[in-house]
């Protein structure tokens, strides 16, 4: 298992999205507020380099991979910047070029070799390709799937493609129309068949929901943090 510790929380592109995500700043604030793992998106450039970015083009509209990256966090600097107890979760956004040159993998698999000697590392994706050019890297993998993906198709294209986890929009596990194993149910198939369960995007007062998991990415994270505490703390 990735997660053993119960329910952990991950910084969604550092302490959430929206202004200043897949920022160094973003990412050390939300280890100043006691998460262990983060996330961050991850994205080429022209110039064979890894920076942090969710969209394929930049504040300017220009494609990232078509430029240099600047003004863009390295992967290097996120490496460096944060202590080595913090785990990071890489979610890997392969590009349009992709499909000629297959360039993304090979140049992640270099820097990730040897930091996942130094700390807990986690490789996401919509991309499966991606994830199975990575498989003999011996870093857990997870699958992403997108807001309504039907859970169980999710969990069952996980486990047959030998990977780590599935990670789930809260969309995906919306239960109650009947068309769906309870969350639960499905958390426990995932289990069985050796993957972790991770839900992206529950706002706090969904943790409840989701509890099953084995992580949760949030955008709030005091928020989430205050939730947890009061579902744990006992009712006087």
């Amino acid at each position: 298992m990735i997660f053993s510790e119960g329910l952990t929380l991950i910084g969604h592109r550092g302490g959430g999205t929206g202004e200043g995500e897949n920022t160094l700043e973003s990412l050390l604030g939300a280890v100043e507020l006691g998460l262990t793992w983060v996330e961050i998106d991850v994205q080429r450039t022209a110039e064979d380099t890894l920076v942090l970015r969710h969209d394929p083009v930049t504040a300017d509209g220009a494609f990232v991979i078509d430029g240099p990256g600047t003004g863009l966090v390295r992967l290097e600097e996120v490496f460096e910047a944060l202590p080595p107890h913090v785990g990071i979760d890489i979610d890997v956004k392969t590009v349009l070029e992709d499909a000629l040159d297959h360039r993304t993998a090979p140049l992640l698999k270099k820097l990730v070799a040897d930091e996942a000697m130094r700390r807990p590392l986690m490789i996401t994706s919509f991309d499966p390709a991606l994830l199975m050019r990575m498989s003999d890297l011996g870093v857990p993998l997870g699958l992403l799937t997108w807001l309504w993906f039907p859970i169980g198709h999710a969990v069952a294209a996980a486990a047959g493609l030998g990977l780590d986890a599935i990670a789930l929009h809260t969309g995906s596990c919306e239960a109650g129309s009947g068309k769906q194993r309870p969350f639960e149910r499905c958390v426990e198939v995932a289990h069985e068949a050796g993957l972790d369960v991770i839900v992206w995007c529950p706002k706090p007062e969904e943790v409840a929901l989701y509890s099953a998991a084995d992580a949760l990415v949030v955008d709030d994270v005091p928020g989430t943090l205050a939730q947890l505490a009061g579902l744990t703390t006992p009712a006087s």
